[in-house]
C-alpha cells in the first residue's frame, strides 16, 4: 500500500464558500446537477402541465428530454470529469475561474432550455456546445501532456455527444422534429456509454473499500472483459443506426448492449456486503440501464409497448441512479469522509427507484390509483433534493483532511489514514 501524498505547501486552500465551491468540480457541478434534476420535472409536470411557455416550434416534450440529458446529466458529467480526470492523470484540477466559466456556459443553456425558448435556441446551443468542446479539449490536452491513452475513451464519447447535440440543435432550428427526436435518443445512448465507462472505473475501488476499508488487500478483481463491454456494444448499436440497419437488427443490437449492462450486475455478488447501499446503487444502475435497453430493443421487434418505456427505464433508472450513486460516493470520499450513507440519502435512492416504476408501469398496462406522472415527478425530485440537503454542508466546507492539517502544512505523507486518498489511488491505478 502506497503512502498518500501530502498536500502541496504552495497551495492556499480557500476559506470562503464561493472559493470552496470552485475548488473542485464536484463541489460546484454536483449541486447544480442535483438541483436542476429536481426543479425541471416539477416545473414541467406540476407547474406547467407538460408545457413550456416559450416553446412554439419545438415540442415541449423534446425540450424536456434535452434538458434532463444536457442540463441535469450534463452538469453531472462536468463535475465527474473535472474531479476524476486530475486523479487519473496526477495533475492539478481545474479551479476558480475555469470552473465558473464552465458553470456560466452551462447556466446560459439552462436559461434557454428551462422555458423552451425557441427564439434564443441558437444562443443556448452555442453555450452547450462550448462547454462540451471545452471538456473534449481538456481530455485531449491532458492525454497529450501526460502521454496516456486512458482518457481517450471518455474523449471519444464526449465527441459523440457533441455530434448528437449539434444535430439536435440544428434540427430544433430547422423544425425537423423527426430528426430531433432521433438525435436526442442517440444522445441518451451516448450518456449510457459514458455511464458504462464510469461504472467500470468506480465500481472496483468502491467494492474493494467496502470489502476491506483498511485497503490491506484488494479482494475484488472483476473479469477484464466486462469492463468496457457495455459501452462497446452501445457503440456497435450506434454504428448500426448510422448504417441505417433495419429496425429488427437495430433492436437486437440495443438488446445486446442491455445484456452487457445486466452482466455487470454480477459484480455485486460479493457476499453479505452486497447489501451495502453503495453496492446496491451501482448494481441497480446497471440493472436499470440493461433492462431499459432490452425493453427498447424489444419494442423495435414488435413488443406491445412504446420505445419510450425502455428509454425511461434506461435513462431515469440507469443513468439517474448511477449519477445519484456517484454524487453520494464522491461527495463522501472527496470530502474526507468514509463510505456509509445516512438513512435519508438511502431513502432518496429508493425514491428515484420508485419514480421509475411510477413513470413506466401505466405504459405497461399496470393501473395506478393516483396521477402517475405527478407522483413520478415528486419522487424523482424528492430524491435529488434529499441529496442536496444532505451533502450541501459537506461540499461547501473544506475536506476533513484540510481542516485538521497543521497551519504550516509542512507535514509528511501519511499511510493508511485517509480513505479519500486511498480511493483516489485505486481509481487512478491502471
Amino acid at each position: 500500500m502506497s503512502c498518500a501524498p501530502a498536500t502541496p505547501t504552495n497551495r492556499i486552500r480557500p476559506t470562503s464558500r464561493s472559493g470552496i465551491l470552485s475548488d473542485e468540480g464536484f463541489r460546484l457541478f454536483f449541486p447544480l446537477g442535483a438541483l436542476y434534476a429536481a426543479i425541471f420535472p416539477l416545473l414541467w409536470v406540476l407547474a406547467l402541465g407538460f408545457d413550456l411557455p416559450l416553446a412554439h416550434t419545438v415540442p415541449p416534450s423534446l425540450w424536456h428530454a434535452h434538458e434532463m440529458l444536457i442540463g441535469a446529466f450534463g452538469a453531472a458529467l462536468i463535475g465527474f470529469l473535472t474531479t476524476a480526470v486530475p486523479e487519473w492523470t496526477d495533475t492539478e484540477p481545474l479551479r476558480g475561474r475555469s470552473l465558473w466559466t464552465l458553470a456560466g456556459l452551462w447556466t446560459t443553456g439552462r436559461l434557454v432550455g428551462i422555458l423552451g425558448w425557441d427564439g434564443l435556441g441558437a444562443v443556448g446551443a452555442l453555450a452547450d456546445l462550448a462547454w462540451m468542446v471545452a471538456m473534449f479539449g481538456y481530455l485531449i490536452s491532458l492525454s497529450i501532456r501526460r502521454r496516456t491513452d486512458r482518457l481517450l475513451a471518455f474523449a471519444f464519447w464526449v465527441a459523440v455527444l457533441i455530434g448528437c447535440l449539434a444535430m439536435t440543435r440544428l434540427a430544433f432550428l430547422t423544425a425537423d422534429i423527426d430528426r430531433a427526436t432521433t438525435t436526442i435518443h442517440l444522445a441518451g445512448y451516448t450518456f449510457l456509454g459514458l455511464l458504462g465507462l464510469a461504472l467500470a472505473r468506480v465500481t472496483v475501488p468502491v467494492t474493494n473499500l467496502v470489502l476491506d476499508p483498511s485497503e490491506r488487500s484488494s479482494p475484488f478483481r472483476p473479469h477484464p472483459g466486462r469492463a468496457n463491454l457495455a459501452p462497446g456494444l452501445l457503440l456497435v448499436a450506434l454504428a448500426g443506426h448510422a448504417a441505417e440497419v433495419s429496425p429488427a437488427v437495430g433492436g437486437y443490437l440495443i438488446m445486446a448492449a442491455g445484456a452487457a449492462f445486466l452482466d455487470r450486475v454480477a459484480e455485486a455478488f460479493i457476499g453479505r456486503e452486497a447489501a451495502r447501499a453503495e453496492i446496491l446503487m451501482l448494481a441497480g444502475s446497471s440493472a436499470f440501464a440493461g433492462t431499459g435497453l432490452i425493453l427498447t430493443g424489444a419494442s423495435a421487434l414488435g413488443a406491445p409497448w412504446p420505445a419510450v418505456v425502455g428509454l425511461h427505464v434506461a435513462l431515469m433508472g440507469g443513468l439517474g441512479l448511477g449519477v445519484f450513486a456517484v454524487f453520494c460516493i464522491a461527495g463522501l470520499l472527496h470530502t474526507g469522509r468514509p463510505l456509509g450513507l445516512s438513512w435519508p440519502v438511502r431513502l432518496g435512492a429508493m425514491a428515484l427507484t420508485a419514480s421509475v416504476l411510477l413513470r413506466v408501469l401505466p405504459d405497461l398496462g399496470v393501473p395506478l390509483p393516483a396521477p402517475p406522472h405527478a407522483l413520478a415527478a415528486l419522487t424523482w425530485s424528492g430524491g435529488f433534493l434529499i441529496w442536496t440537503a444532505a451533502f450541501w454542508p459537506l461540499v461547501t466546507r473544506p475536506a476533513l483532511a484540510d481542516q485538521s492539517r497543521a497551519p504550516d502544512q509542512n507535514q509528511p505523507a501519511t499511510c493508511g489514514t485517509d480513505q479519500s486518498n486511498r480511493w483516489q489511488s485505486q481509481v487512478s491505478s491502471p
